[in-house]
């Protein structure tokens, strides 16, 4: 099975499992969604939800949040990995969306990437969940499971990126990355399969017998 096959029956595999996509972090406008990502860093989603209720009630605007001091919004995510540094990111951040953006979350990558705490992949969220625009977030999921699907050699994040971008269409992106997550947390863990275990492995190479060592995100 070429690498063109081996995408379009991940894609048409994945739409079955996943007809919907649900955005796995809570939020309520561009602000929320963009500060639970950031949170999200080196934590599991169900963690980053847990906490962010009461962050968010404090500070459910930039406005809000910039009013907090570090000590303030570290108390609510203490419990998070990082989390003095996420702490000094999210009010540095929030001060940075009042004086620069009129308060509001920019729509561009390179005004988003140039935020406090904010990479390609968390802009890459936003982008694409928050604003409708074309993006493929990679996550530790994603680079994972490109690899054992033959999809990427894995080399680097960004080469998976740009691998998958070219193997799918573009308006399938934005719901794409969230269906390989939720079937590499469901199906395709890294310990939970090795690239011959779930489903998906197994029907995209019926012949493998040996483990896959994928090359980490």
């Amino acid at each position: 099975m070429r690498k063109a096959e081996r995408a379009q029956l991940v894609l048409e595999r994945l739409n079955q499992h996943y007809p919907e996509t649900p955005i796995p972090l809570d939020h309520s406008d561009p602000f929320t969604l963009l500060i639970a990502v950031l949170l999200s860093a080196q934590c599991t989603d169900k963690k980053v939800n847990e906490v962010t209720p009461a962050l968010f009630a404090a500070g459910p605007t930039p406005q809000a949040m910039a009013s907090l001091d570090e000590t303030e919004i570290l108390s609510f995510i203490r419990q998070l990995g990082l989390a003095k540094t996420k702490a000094k990111h999210v009010r540095r951040l929030s001060e940075l969306l009042i004086s620069e953006h009129a308060g509001a979350v920019p729509n561009s990558f390179k005004a988003l990437e140039a935020l406090p705490g904010v990479g390609h992949k968390t802009a890459s969220v936003v982008m694409s969940q928050a604003f409708g625009v074309p993006a493929f977030p990679v996550d530790t999921h994603i680079h994972r499971l490109a690899q054992r699907w033959g999809l990427t050699n894995g080399s680097s994040v960004a080469t998976t990126e740009q691998d998958l971008k070219r193997l799918f269409p573009k308006s399938q992106w934005n719901r794409l990355h969230l269906q390989i997550i939720f079937y590499g947390r469901e199906y395709c863990s890294a310990r939970g399969c090795n690239g011959t275990i779930c489903p998906l492995c197994k029907e995209l190479f019926p012949k493998r017998r040996k483990a896959v060592i994928t090359q980490k995100a």
